[in-house]
């Protein structure tokens, strides 16, 4: 196939093939792949996962590439190395260089193994295509938490139509959103602030960061601010919040105590809370979260205070309350405010949502 006719039809620049056996739900590390890719400011146009025992759909599949894509990236077994070079040596009619990279004109293939270590690096590629396009690349990070897919995903096709250049990668773990944004340093600062403002102004009360850092972490740089200090006092969720702020360095400087207040007896003993309100409430309540932070409170010895209270499950406590019910009540000063919620998905799921909930009730009251 001649250039001129592959230049004619090519609409795309980057695709990944990815040759696997499907039969096997095992992790095949395309995903970690896809993430440094990403990393380098580059972004494939299309991912395909195919069969390694799929003769045609592999040989169309390169076909397909050859025609459309200006870069193909093929993760697959060592055992298809030589097949593959040999077939797309034919397809190109080049050759691949020790390090498994062919360039062909404007076109370039990346071989890279999912079995075995690679001579070819991320940052080999990087340098091609850098060179390719002459384009360097600028990353920004905005960290958000509380906000809907779908209302996340309106803002940032606003922001996008400010400037097509620019790329947005989404990542999500129990309703901590990473928006990596990377731009060619050429883009003017008066459009890439335009396109900042867009993002602000749609989800300002669920932007905790412009930088790429944690709630924890941003909740200990308030903390500071502050100069405040702060206790946490955790039921169903087991010591998660302390262990998330004491994994920061120089916590020390504002955490000043984590208890795991497992059992209604040890919610009396330590917290103060009454034999009353755990009988008439249960331990899985407003009024029960409330008690557990004023006992933290009335110590003395923090600021700010954190309590948690509720059912992660699998099944629930003696009372008819539902699985995911949970209580997050937090102190500032004299202030106090309790969070409820009915969180969905397994023990873990409803966990770690309900720490990171904590955190950014936290961080958004001393705020």
């Amino acid at each position: 196939m001649s250039e001129e006719k592959v230049s004619a039809f090519r609409t795309k620049k980057n695709c990944l093939l990815v040759f696997r056996n499907k039969k096997i739900n095992v992790f095949d590390g395309s995903e970690k792949l896809i993430s440094s890719f990403s990393g380098l400011g580059y972004y494939f146009d299309k991912i395909s996962y195919i069969a390694y025992d799929r003769a045609e759909e592999i040989v169309n599949a390169l076909k397909d590439g050859r025609i459309n894509y200006e870069n193909i990236y093929i993760f697959c077994p060592f055992s298809m190395d030589n097949t593959l070079k040999a077939f797309l040596t034919a397809l190109y009619s080049s050759q691949f260089d020790e390090k498994g990279v062919m360039s062909s004109g404007t076109d370039n293939v990346f071989i890279l193994y999912s079995d075995k270590d690679n001579v070819l690096q991320y940052s080999d590629i990087k340098e091609i295509l850098d060179i390719k396009y002459g384009q360097k690349y600028e990353k920004s990070y905005i960290k958000i938490y509380g906000v809907s897919f779908a209302r996340l995903n309106s803002v940032i096709y606003q922001a996008k139509q400010k400037c097509p250049d620019i790329d947005f990668s989404i990542s999500e773990k129990y309703g901590d959103y990473r928006i990596e944004i990377t731009y060619p340093n050429s883009i003017s600062k008066e459009i890439f602030d335009s396109v900042i403002r867009t993002i602000v102004s749609g989800l300002q009360d669920n932007i905790y960061a412009m930088d790429d850092i944690s709630l924890a972490e941003r909740l200990f740089q308030l903390l500071k601010l502050r100069r405040a200090r702060i206790s946490v006092a955790e039921s169903f969720t087991g010591g998660g919040i302390a262990k998330k702020l004491v994994e920061i360095p120089g916590i020390s400087e504002v955490y000043c105590e984590g208890l795991n207040t497992y059992s209604n007896k040890s919610k009396m003993d330590r917290l103060g809370v009454k034999d009353f309100t755990l009988n008439r409430y249960g331990s899985v309540s407003e009024q029960t979260a409330y008690e557990m932070v004023e006992g933290l409170r009335q110590s003395g010895q923090s600021d700010v205070c954190i309590a948690t209270t509720g059912i992660a499950g699998p099944a629930s406590d003696s009372t008819s309350k539902p699985v995911g019910l949970v209580y997050i009540a937090v102190s500032v000063g004299e202030e106090y405010s309790v969070f409820e919620y009915n969180l969905g998905g397994d023990r873990e799921n409803i966990t770690n949502t309900a720490i990171n909930l904590a955190l950014f009730h936290t961080y958004k009251l001393l705020k």
